[in-house]
């Protein structure tokens, strides 16, 4: 009996040695992988800067007389037309100095009227002798300066025949109301701020660059701008403006204007400015941003232009395994990294699950989602 069990003991005990010799010689399982193929070509890199959209000309609109103010039914933000009445100055006291005017003028009218028969009528005395030739140059005299006087209460007519015409404050062009500076039936003086409106139809943006990227900028670059709330509204733009001196430490001022614009579009919106730089390198190679390791930083250059530095698997068709490689990235483009060094076309690189993955690893080429 003593016999039988330790010889079932050991038969146990080989069991077990087998079980656990099987379970350390079994291979890991093979990773399905998902990777890019090398093809694409860029030629250039993009840059962007975030801003907001502002006017890129803003009216103040002001009356050229004084007076008081009418019911002011004007809203920011509201849209006006060329030539629509934004504001006007009460009437009643223009009317009246109108009125004022004319009536000295037909004052003076009758007593020019009134010198010059006097002065005509002295000349003719004079000729006779029966007066004197100082009376008669003296009723010359008066009859020039009432005629002087005529003229001048003839302007003072028109005058307030303008002034009456400039009691209403009209839109110079379409635009839209960027803020009101009066209240209703409050008096304004000459000049004095009632309203500002910017063009509708043009807008600017400003933000800063570094000086490496000033010196590459030119009046009339084109540049997209593109809506934060929006980013499926993109518009082309171009550089209007270049700061010479920087704003900040090594940060330089640029204003870009819109070439067009969308109705959705309002002053204050925020955009983002997209600008086209060539890649140093000539030419490079692009990779969607999911085949960067989670762990991989992008080590930068010693200089902008200088391309910077990560590691990327990459998929060994030999031996069905991925490598670890270094590569340079020169710049971003959409969603995008530009490669120039370390990858050739038709090389695949891991894009799915790159965290996971370690150098030399079995791994099983899976199809790509879009073939050909």
């Amino acid at each position: 009996m003593r016999r039988s069990v330790i010889v079932f003991l050991s038969m146990f005990a080989l069991a077990s040695c087998n079980d656990r010799s099987a379970d350390t010689d079994a291979e890991p399982p093979v990773r399905g992988l998902k990777t890019i193929l090398i093809k694409d070509v860029e030629r250039s890199t993009v840059r962007r800067y975030p801003s907001v959209l502002q006017p890129a000309s803003i009216s103040t609109l002001s009356f050229e007389i004084s007076g008081r103010l009418e019911a002011v039914n004007l809203d920011v933000g509201q849209r006006v037309s060329s030539g629509d009445r934004l504001a006007s100055i009460d009437t009643r006291s223009l009317e009246l100095q109108v009125e004022s005017a004319q009536a000295a003028l037909e004052q003076a009218t009758a007593t020019a009227q009134n010198a010059a028969e006097e002065a005509e009528r002295q000349a003719e005395l004079l000729e006779k002798g029966i007066t004197t030739k100082a009376k008669a140059d003296q009723a010359k005299t008066n009859a020039q300066t009432t005629a002087a006087q005529v003229v001048q209460m003839q302007r003072s007519v028109d005058t307030a025949s303008e002034n009456l015409t400039k009691a209403a404050l009209a839109a110079p062009f379409d635009g839209i109301v960027n803020s009101v500076e009066v209240d209703s039936f409050s008096n304004v003086s000459a000049g004095a701020p009632v309203a500002t409106i910017y063009a509708a139809n043009r807008f600017e943006t400003s933000f800063s660059v570094s000086f490496d990227v000033v010196n590459r900028l030119t009046v009339g670059k084109p540049v997209t701008v593109r809506l934060a709330d929006n980013p499926d509204i993109a518009l082309a733009g171009h550089v209007s403006e270049l700061g010479a001196r920087a704003d900040t430490v090594s940060s330089f001022p640029v204003v870009a204007e819109l070439d067009a614009v969308d109705p959705s579009m309002k002053a204050g919106m925020a955009v983002e400015i997209g600008i086209e730089f060539a890649v140093p390198r000539g030419q490079g190679f692009t990779l969607p941003l999911s085949v960067l390791p989670f762990e991989g930083q992008i080590e930068a250059g010693a200089d902008p232009d200088e391309p910077g530095s990560v590691e990327v698997f990459v998929f060994d068709e030999a031996t069905s395994t991925v490598r670890r490689r270094a590569i340079k990235v020169v710049g971003v483009r959409e969603n995008a990294i530009i490669v120039a060094e370390g990858l050739s076309p038709g090389e695949r690189v891991a894009s799915a699950g790159v965290s996971f993955l370690r150098e030399g690893q079995k791994v099983k080429l899976l199809p790509d989602e879009n073939p050909g």
